[in-house]
C-alpha cells in the first residue's frame, strides 16, 4: 500500500460514528475502523480529511482488528461520506513558543485537567475552533495551504504593530518579522480577525493609538479587531501584569472610539471594537447594537451585553451566539494514539507548565445525571456526581415548585448587565446572584470562569426549593474548570443556554414535575 507522507502514519483517523444510511454505512465501514489513507494520502488533520472525503468515490485504506483492507465508498462529489473521526489533528499539535507575560496559562492553579494548560499556536485550530495564533510559527508551506484550501477566517493575536513592542509582549524575537505573514494572508484575500490584549502601561495609551494608526496604514483589510483587557488571576507570576483601573479603561475607550471614527471616515466601517469589560470598568453605557456591525467578535466578549439585551427583549434570535464546541472540548476527549497526550477530561491532573489555558463552552447542552436530567431540567443537590464517601447520607433536596422564586447565577460582570435588564423588563422578582471568583481571584469576574467550588459556596447559603439558573458558558463537557459538575452543587440548578432568548424562556418555564 503506497501512501504519501502527509502526516504521522502512527496517528490515523479512527471512526467513532457512522451515519445510518450514509455512503460509509453502505460501504460497510464501522465504528473502530482506522483509516490509514484516503485515495493514497494520509490526512494530517480533519481539514484535509474533509477535503479528501468530499471527492467522488473515495477509496479508503482501512485497518480493522489488525487486518488491513481497501474500501471503496461510492458517492457523489460534495456529498457527505457519513463518518465522524476521533480527533481534529492526526499529526503533531503545533505548540506555542512565545512567553507572553499576559498569558493566562501561567496564571492557572496547578492540578487542573491537561487540556486547560495546552499551549498551542496552530493556525489549523484557529480555523477550526477560533483559537488565536501569533503567526510566530507560520511558514511558507502554511501560507500555501491556507490560500489553496481556503482556510478562513483565521484569528490573529496582534497586540501591537510596533515591532519592538510586539517582541517585548511576546518575549519572542520572531514577534516582529512574523507580522509579514499577516500582510501576506490579507494580500491573498484571507479573512482575518485581530485581537489586542491591552496590558496597562505596556501597550495601552499612546502605544494603542499608534497600533490603531499602524492597522490603518498596514492592515486595513482586517475583517475586525477587538481590544480586550488583561485578565489577572491570584496566581499571576509576572510583576508587570496588573488589572486595568477605571481611568485606564476610560482611556482605552477614548482611543478605540477615536479610531472607530477615523476608520469609519476612511474605510466606511468601524473595524475596531472594545470588549464589554471596558465599558463596565469605566462605568460607561454600551454602544448601540448597530455600532457592533454584526458582532464579529462576539465570542471574544465584544458586544455580548448588547446582543443579550436585544435577544432578551425580542424573544427571538437569528442564530445561536452561545458557547460553541471548541478546542478544549476536543482536547479533553481526543485520543491520538500517543500515550497520555490528551487523556479524558478529569482523569489526569497536570502541572501548570507547558500547556495552554481554557476557553469555555459547549453548545447548549444540559449536563448532569439523575432522574430529572434533560433539557432545562434541574440537576445537582449533591446527587449524580462524584458522591460522598464519608458515610454521611446525601440529603434529599426539595424540588422547586413551578411558582418558586428564581435566581440567576452569574459572574460579577454579568450581574452588572442582568440587574438593569431584569428591572427594565419588570422582573424585579428575579434575584441575581453574583458569584465571587475565589478560585482564580484577581480581576476575574466573567461568568465563563465560574467554578464549582465558588458556586457551591454561594448556593450553600441559599434556600432550598428555589429555582437557580446557571449559564452553560461555565461548563465544558458537563464540568466546571475545577472538575466539579452541577450534580455536585448543594442546590439543584437549571442549566440554561447563555443567551437572552434562553433566559427569557427559562423565566417563563416551570420546572418539570
Amino acid at each position: 500500500m503506497a501512501v504519501s507522507n502527509g502526516g504521522d502514519p502512527r496517528v490515523v483517523p479512527r471512526v467513532v460514528a457512522v451515519a445510518p444510511g450514509s455512503p460509509a454505512a453502505a460501504a460497510g465501514l464501522v465504528v473502530g475502523d482506522e483509516v490509514l489513507a484516503v485515495d493514497g494520502e494520509v490526512p494530517r488533520d480533519v481539514i484535509r480529511w474533509r477535503w479528501l472525503t468530499d471527492e467522488a468515490d473515495p477509496v479508503l485504506d482501512v485497518r480493522r482488528g489488525g487486518l488491513e483492507t481497501t474500501v471503496a465508498v461510492p458517492k457523489a462529489a460534495g456529498a457527505p461520506i457519513g463518518l465522524e473521526v476521533h480527533s481534529a489533528l492526526f499529526d503533531q499539535l503545533r505548540t506555542c513558543d512565545n512567553h507572553c507575560e499576559f498569558c493566562f496559562i501561567y496564571q492557572l492553579p496547578p492540578g487542573l485537567r491537561k487540556s486547560l494548560y495546552l499551549k498551542d499556536d496552530d493556525y489549523r485550530l484557529s480555523f477550526l475552533y477560533g483559537n488565536f495564533t501569533t503567526l510566530t510559527r507560520f511558514t511558507e508551506a502554511d501560507l500555501e495551504r491556507v490560500v489553496t484550501e481556503g482556510l478562513g477566517p483565521l484569528n490573529v493575536s496582534i497586540h501591537a504593530t510596533d515591532p519592538e513592542v510586539r517582541v517585548d509582549l511576546l518575549r519572542n524575537r520572531r514577534g516582529a518579522p512574523s507580522m509579514r505573514w499577516l500582510r501576506a494572508l490579507l494580500d491573498h484575500g484571507v479573512e482575518i480577525h485581530g485581537q489586542i490584549v491591552c496590558c496597562p502601561g505596556l501597550n495601552d495609551g499612546a502605544v494603542l493609538a499608534d497600533t490603531m494608526a499602524g492597522v490603518l496604514d498596514r492592515f486595513p483589510e482586517l475583517a475586525s479587531l477587538c481590544v480586550v483587557p488583561l485578565g489577572v488571576s491570584r496566581f499571576n507570576p509576572e510583576p508587570r501584569m496588573r488589572p486595568t483601573t477605571r481611568d485606564e479603561a476610560s482611556l482605552v475607550l477614548d482611543v478605540v472610539h477615536a479610531a472607530q471614527e477615523r476608520f469609519l471616515r476612511v474605510l466606511g466601517r468601524r473595524l475596531v471594537f472594545a470588549a464589554d469589560e471596558y465599558y463596565l470598568l469605566a462605568a460607561r453605557p454600551f454602544p448601540d447594537a448597530g455600532a457592533y456591525e454584526g458582532f464579529p467578535m462576539y465570542e471574544d466578549g465584544v458586544g455580548m451585553a448588547r446582543a443579550f439585551e436585544a435577544d432578551f427583549h425580542s424573544g427571538a434570535t437569528a442564530a445561536s451566539r452561545g458557547p460553541q464546541d471548541g478546542f478544549f472540548h476536543w482536547a479533553d476527549a481526543a485520543e491520538t494514539g500517543r500515550a497520555t497526550r490528551y487523556e479524558a477530561a478529569g482523569d489526569y491532573a497536570a502541572p501548570a507548565e507547558g500547556y495552554r489555558a481554557v476557553r469555555c463552552g459547549e453548545p447548549g447542552s444540559v449536563v448532569g445525571s439523575g432522574p430529572s436530567a434533560g433539557s432545562g431540567a434541574a440537576v445537582g443537590a449533591g446527587g449524580g456526581g462524584a458522591g460522598r464517601d464519608d458515610g454521611i447520607p446525601t440529603p434529599v433536596a426539595l424540588r422547586a415548585r413551578p411558582d418558586a422564586p428564581v435566581a440567576v447565577l452569574t459572574g460579577r460582570y454579568g450581574a452588572e448587565v442582568l440587574r438593569p435588564l431584569l428591572a427594565a423588563s419588570g422582573r424585579e422578582d428575579v434575584r441575581v446572584l453574583p458569584v465571587p471568583n475565589g478560585f482564580f481571584g484577581g480581576n476575574v469576574g466573567v461568568a465563563g470562569l465560574m467554578v464549582g467550588e465558588d458556586l457551591a459556596a454561594v448556593l450553600a447559603g441559599e434556600p432550598e426549593g428555589h429555582r437557580y439558573l446557571l449559564p452553560d458558558v461555565c461548563l465544558s463537557g458537563g464540568r466546571f474548570l475545577d472538575g466539579l459538575t452541577p450534580a455536585d452543587l448543594p442546590r439543584a440548578v437549571e442549566v440554561v443556554e447563555t443567551d437572552g432568548v434562553a433566559l427569557r424562556r427559562a423565566l417563563r418555564r416551570p420546572v418539570a414535575a
